[in-house]
């Protein structure tokens, strides 16, 4: 493409006042083609994202088109975003980057926390025409298309925070289709919901499965983490995120994952040594059956919960959950360690928490956010039992919960040792 520049010099300019017309030969790479760049030349607004509060914004598209529903949460973290972009734990939702650049480390095969996308979109200030890592393989436009996930970019991601830190987490709607009205997007945003739907059934694995895969040596931070003693551990999948999987087959732990509705005969056969309930998305309320299984294996043998996993042990042991506001999401939250007064920086994503004034005599609370003071942990010793609210594997950091894995181990050690 050839661009032809008019140039004038300035008034105040000491030589002859002048125009002069400069040819320029411009290449666009594919990439720009398919984002719209050899066109007009630039792209324009193509997608709208309707909120359900009546607000409409305007941004131009990448990735997938159509028209789809979700809820809307803000993330803060500064990078890893295609952890947050295979993290089953947002499902029916769009994720919206706090971050305004987004896209120039591209995408690699390496950090996939799942074997695919489940949230309904990406909501971004400023997409990278171009990536600057070693390990990229692609650029995330062409990855959100692969996966068919809506992202929209140059809409005011720091207005649309503001207003979700004050109203709430919101429904909305992303559309590329202009057959599609501004009202009849708004209805869809004010008749879909996701409080009290079962969204684990659609995240988890199938059958059971064998975990072997530890975290690899360039990445191993601490190389204290190899147990001597193997144990054998029952993680049920509700949304599980790979990198929980590598740290416990990394501190010496062999794996065996199974699905959701499993049940807790089945897995007390099993006779492990330890049982872990998983991260995963939604409202724990909507998922009475996985109380239930929590419920008949609490007490039998260790068991530690990460996030949902947190949740349902909460309403086992008689809890109750709640709503938040806006909830947690990003990899900045910090938490209080109460047992020794530390202070972990943690990666977080969740909704729903744990009402602490709700639980039995003898359930401790061990961790708060220090943001809000929610509950972020809890044990019961008598119970064999540890939890966590938010990711103590926090791929890619911080890593200053990755502790509680070992805690764990020592939990499943001393079982072993007492029985």
């Amino acid at each position: 493409m050839v661009l032809y520049i008019t140039c004038k010099t300035l008034p105040f300019c000491p030589l002859k006042s002048r125009v002069s017309t400069i040819r320029c030969s411009v290449s666009l790479s594919s990439e720009d083609v398919a984002l719209g760049f050899g066109e007009r030349p630039w792209k324009t607004a193509d997608a709208r994202l309707v909120l359900e509060d009546g607000s409409i914004w305007r941004a131009k598209s990448f990735g997938a088109s159509g028209t789809q529903v979700g809820e809307v949460v803000f993330n803060t973290s500064m990078t890893g975003y295609q952890e947050i972009l295979t993290d089953p734990s947002y499902a029916c939702q769009f994720v919206l980057m706090t971050n305004p650049h987004i896209g120039n480390t591209g995408i690699n095969p390496e950090d996939e926390e799942s074997n695919q996308c489940f949230l309904g979109g990406l909501v971004i200030r400023s997409l990278s025409l171009c990536t600057s890592n070693w390990r990229c393989t692609r650029p995330l436009a062409d990855y959100l298309s692969e996966r068919n996930i809506m992202g929209i970019y140059d809409v005011d991601t720091r207005a649309i925070t503001r207003r979700l830190r004050q109203d709430g987490s919101l429904i909305g709607v992303l559309s590329t289709e202009d057959s599609k009205t501004d009202d009849e997007l708004l209805e869809m945003s004010r008749t879909w919901k996701i409080v009290g739907v079962d969204l684990i059934s659609g995240v988890s694995c199938e059958a059971p499965y064998e975990w072997a895969e530890k975290t690899n040596s360039e990445w191993e931070f601490n190389k204290d983490v190899i147990s001597g003693e193997k144990f054998h551990v029952v993680a049920y999948d509700f949304g599980t995120k790979h990198n929980i999987l590598r740290r416990l087959a990394s501190c010496g732990c062999r794996i065996t994952v199974v699905p959701s509705k499993w049940p807790a005969s089945e897995t007390l056969k099993m006779q492990p040594d330890g049982v872990l309930f998983s991260n995963g998305p939604g409202d724990p309320a909507a998922v009475p059956y996985a109380v239930e299984t929590v419920k008949e294996i609490i007490g039998k043998v260790p068991v530690f919960g990460i996030c949902m996993g947190h949740q349902l042990i909460g309403q086992a042991l008689g809890g109750k959950t709640f709503k938040m506001k806006f909830g947690h999401h990003g990899g900045n939250h910090p938490v209080g360690n109460l047992r020794n007064g530390c202070v972990e920086i943690s990666a977080q994503n969740h909704n729903y928490a744990v009402d602490p004034a709700s639980l039995p005599p003898g359930v401790e609370v061990t961790h708060v956010n220090l943001n809000d003071n929610s509950c972020a942990g809890l044990a019961c010793p008598e119970l064999k039992l540890m939890s966590l609210q938010y990711h103590p594997e926090s791929s890619p950091g911080p890593h200053d919960s990755d502790p509680a894995f070992r805690e764990f181990i020592q939990l499943m050690k001393d079982a072993k040792q007492n029985a």
